[in-house]
């Protein structure tokens, strides 16, 4: 049995670093940190990295930056509007990265009961502390077992008919290309988590997700490991986002909710 990912006693090691930024990263993680401290002052809980930056697999140019900021009450409006402005701000000064992507959320919806698999877990063992008090210390410790695998990626069949509305909408290359790069990863993502507690470890990795799944499902495998690479290239082609979200797509659902159950209902955004 493998174990990646996980310590000796089969928990969640927390993913990522402030050491492991590559240097090319290093300036756009400080600049981050300072505006997020001054953007937000006194409301601000924490704020964390997630994704390549935090994990050290960035690419200049291609990755963008991910931020998680807790509030110390739920956000407002005009915390959204702020957050849209920060984020536009640092994409704009640093072509190091490919846009940044804020969660914004408040402090005690992430330490709720109702998203201590999802969310709580989300933040606990994938996001890098930046700023403030970690709030991982006020939640458990985490296994790669079915139900983490039903609060994480349990609701595809409710989110695809949101999806094809959303292609539906698409009208530029540009739109179809960062569709296709969305869509792919949660695809690839909820392929894994499908399979996780079988495989008994954790990967970000989207390949390494993808060849995971294949050993399960070798009659997806190729579908899979296609939505691997268009996450990291994504295209524009509207052919390939119709077999996700009519083939790929509810199959997976299907199989996700056979194994694994739905996702409980959450609290909208």
């Amino acid at each position: 049995m493998e174990h990646k990912g996980l310590d000796s006693y089969g928990y969640f090691e927390r993913e990522g670093a402030l050491g492991k930024v590559q240097a090319g990263f290093r300036g756009l993680v400080t600049a981050a940190r300072e505006r997020i401290a001054e953007a937000y002052g006194p409301r601000l809980q924490s704020a964390y990295l997630y994704g390549s930056v935090p994990r050290g697999t960035a690419r200049p140019g291609r990755s963008d930056l991910d931020l998680l900021i807790a509030l110390h009450h739920e956000p407002s409006a005009e915390d959204r509007d702020t957050t849209e402005v920060l984020a536009r701000a640092l994409d704009e000064e640093f072509d190091r990265i490919d846009g940044v992507g804020v969660l914004l959320y408040g402090k005690d919806r992430l330490l709720s009961e109702q998203e201590r698999y999802d969310l709580g877990w989300f933040l606990a063992c994938l996001c890098t502390p930046l700023l403030g008090a970690d709030l991982a210390e006020h939640l458990p410790r985490y296994r790669p077992d079915g139900l983490l695998a039903r609060e994480t990626n349990g609701d595809l069949a409710e989110l695809l008919p949101k999806v094809r509305a959303r292609i539906q909408e698409a009208a530029t290359p540009e739109e179809y290309r960062r569709l296709c790069q969305g869509i792919s990863r949660h695809l690839v993502r909820t392929g894994f988590t499908l399979v996780m507690p079988r495989w008994g470890g954790w990967t970000s990795d989207l390949g390494e997700s993808a060849e995971i799944f294949a050993r399960y499902y070798p009659e997806r495998a190729d579908q899979m490991r296609a939505a691997a690479a268009a996450a990291l290239d994504p295209v524009a082609d509207p052919a390939v986002l119709r077999a996700y979200t009519e083939d790929l797509g509810p199959w997976l659902a299907d199989e996700y909710t056979a194994r694994h159950g739905r996702k409980g209902p959450r609290a909208e955004a």
